[in-house]
């Protein structure tokens, strides 16, 4: 007779591929962390472990804005390898709006997903901070907190690179374009990075095989846009169902 446990040995079995899928992966900035205009901006990152091409030649940008407008401000650096873990360093940039409503945006040439940082505070240069402008999300009413921020000289501004250039209108979960990304950025301070600095900064990188401790996690007020939770039921479901059949069909053939 076929026993329970050869049944779930196959089961999982049948369940295996459609659990497996990798990007890269935000670690910081994390909730509540700050940076004064003028001093050094790093954001860190766990690297892609199932493709050896998809986020190669990442891009980082700076933005700000809600959750279903996202406002590129700048690319802060571009050709970096998101298939590894490491991280990337450069001046933060004087900002108009110093609060809380500033995050990264993560993107590549060779996958449609785009990764966010939590939001988080760029300050003045003497550290002097304001909270958010906005206590909710515009259309889904969701309690982020959030803000439009804007480079203090937007001449210094690098485009986005081509393969992101939709960011301007990217909702939080599906970007306008097509582009699905896995998770949408976090609002409160910090779920989400040109040339290899901006125009006149000096860059400073660092790409290891190991990455600060520090992790985003999931908070009250992260920007995670009600599509994404649709998205993500979609996804199980039809993960769920597709686990399911498999199973049924390895099951009717062992009875056979």
């Amino acid at each position: 007779m076929f026993s329970a446990q050869a049944f779930a040995a196959l089961l999982a079995l049948a369940a295996s591929p459609l659990l497996v899928r990798a990007d890269v992966t935000p670690l910081t900035p994390a909730p509540g962390d700050s940076f004064n205009a003028g001093t050094t901006c790093t954001t860190t990152w766990s690297g892609d472990s199932n493709s050896t091409t998809a986020w190669k030649n990442m891009a980082i940008e700076l933005m700000t804005g809600p959750n279903l407008d996202m406002i590129h401000l700048t690319t802060v650096a571009t050709n970096q390898d998101g298939t590894q873990s490491g991280s990337f360093s450069f001046p933060c940039p004087p900002v108009t709006i110093n609060a809380p409503i500033y995050f990264f945006q993560y993107s590549a040439p060779g996958t449609t997903v785009k990764e966010w940082t939590t939001r988080f505070t760029i300050a003045s240069s003497s550290g002097q901070t304001v909270a958010a402008p906005n206590a909710t999300q515009p259309e889904s009413n969701d309690p982020i907190p959030w803000g439009a921020g804007a480079l203090q000289d937007p001449s210094t501004a690098t485009p986005a690179p081509s393969f992101a250039a939709d960011d301007g209108d990217a909702p939080g979960s599906v970007p306008a374009g097509g582009v699905t990304p896995s998770s949408t950025p976090a609002s409160a301070p910090a779920k989400t990075a040109p040339l290899s600095s901006p125009s006149g900064m000096v860059t400073q990188l660092s790409t290891s095989s190991s990455v600060p401790a520090t992790s985003s996690s999931a908070n009250a007020s992260a920007p995670a846009a009600s599509t994404t939770s649709g998205a993500v039921a979609a996804f199980s479901f039809n993960g769920q169902m597709g686990v399911l059949s498999a199973a049924a069909l390895v099951f009717t053939a062992f009875l056979w």
